[in-house]
């Protein structure tokens, strides 16, 4: 069963697409989420949930104080899912104080390619059996779409060869959770003019 954990929305059970996704662990998802609100990361924020499966990640968001969530997905079972649970999420908010959901069905890069917005938080939680190189694509054309201090968490097979960073995109930290890899990363300095000096970056395993 998939649910939102925290919020104002917790324990709202989410429609899962039957086939073509990978739905994040609760365990994971809550790792995830703990790390973006000890930096104080997701109240107000915008926030893009690319290959977004059912959406949980970008709902959950949501539902811990995110103003705004996109969720992208082309499959048209993750389509009718992710319509469905951001129903259920904009229904269980207090009143007046609804996120604005949107959603869309393009391909990640034509999505990331046709839009002038920026985002404070991306997840981007591709198929495992994504290409690299069409990973680096999304990474690259993700680099302009960033506010200064964005967070981009990647979800990837911990198996898996470590991506190649574009341009513009740093890694600050990894961290293992059995088979699955999160990769935190962050503008570079050069892309974030006028922020705070980044610090050194880690690489964390378990």
């Amino acid at each position: 069963m998939t649910r939102i954990i925290a919020g104002f929305a917790g324990s709202i059970r989410l429609a899962v697409p039957p086939y073509g996704t990978r739905p994040t662990s609760d365990r994971v998802r809550e790792a995830i989420f703990s790390a973006l609100e000890a930096r104080d990361a997701l109240d107000g924020a915008r926030v893009l949930d690319l290959y977004a499966g059912s959406g949980a990640l970008g709902l959950e968001a949501a539902s811990r104080g995110a103003t705004h969530v996109t969720l992208v997905d082309r499959a048209t079972a993750a389509h009718t899912a992710t319509q469905k649970n951001a129903a259920a999420v904009r229904k269980a908010a207090p009143r007046g104080q609804a996120p604005e959901i949107v959603l869309s069905s393009q391909p990640v890069q034509s999505f990331l390619g046709g839009t002038s917005a920026r985002w404070d938080v991306v997840f981007l939680d591709p198929p495992y059996e994504l290409g690299g190189l069409e990973l680096v694509h999304n990474l690259e054309a993700l680099v302009d779409r960033l506010s200064p201090d964005a967070v981009v968490v990647l979800e990837r097979s911990s198996r898996d060869k470590v991506p190649d960073w574009p341009d513009g995109l740093e890694l600050d930290r990894r961290k293992n959770y059995g088979d699955t890899a999160l990769f935190w990363l962050r503008p570079t300095e050069e892309e974030s003019a006028g922020s705070a000096p980044a610090a050194a970056s880690s690489a964390d395993t378990d």
